[in-house]
């Protein structure tokens, strides 16, 4: 398994309606349509103990491995979910961040 997550910085107060709008109902639908995707997840993040969080939204793209991501990367649907993250970093003035990386699951230590 193989795994990209997305951090995405908070819009402006007052663009958060159309910016959840966006996100949903374009580029969620964007980034569901690549090759090779098993599961997508997003959240809309909040702080720790009342604390201000760290992002807004993560988002997880999961795939069986990355050679599996890696053939995605290179087909239409992964430009178009690429060029939606562009249009909103643009129209919303947010930021972007995307690690990759193999899960570690069981007991650590």
């Amino acid at each position: 398994m193989y795994k990209l997550y997305a951090y995405w910085s908070a819009p402006k107060p007052e663009d958060i309606d159309a910016f959840e709008k966006y996100y949903l109902e374009t580029h969620v639908p964007r980034a569901s349509a690549v090759p090779n995707l098993l599961h997508i997840s997003t959240m809309r993040t909040e702080g720790f103990e009342g604390g201000v969080p760290v992002n807004y939204r993560v988002a997880e793209m999961v795939f069986a491995s990355k050679e599996a991501m890696a053939e995605s990367a290179t087909s239409p649907q992964w430009a178009a979910m690429r060029q939606c993250s562009g249009d909103i970093i643009a129209r919303f003035g947010v930021t972007l961040q995307v690690d990759l990386g193999v899960p570690v699951t069981g007991k650590i230590g």
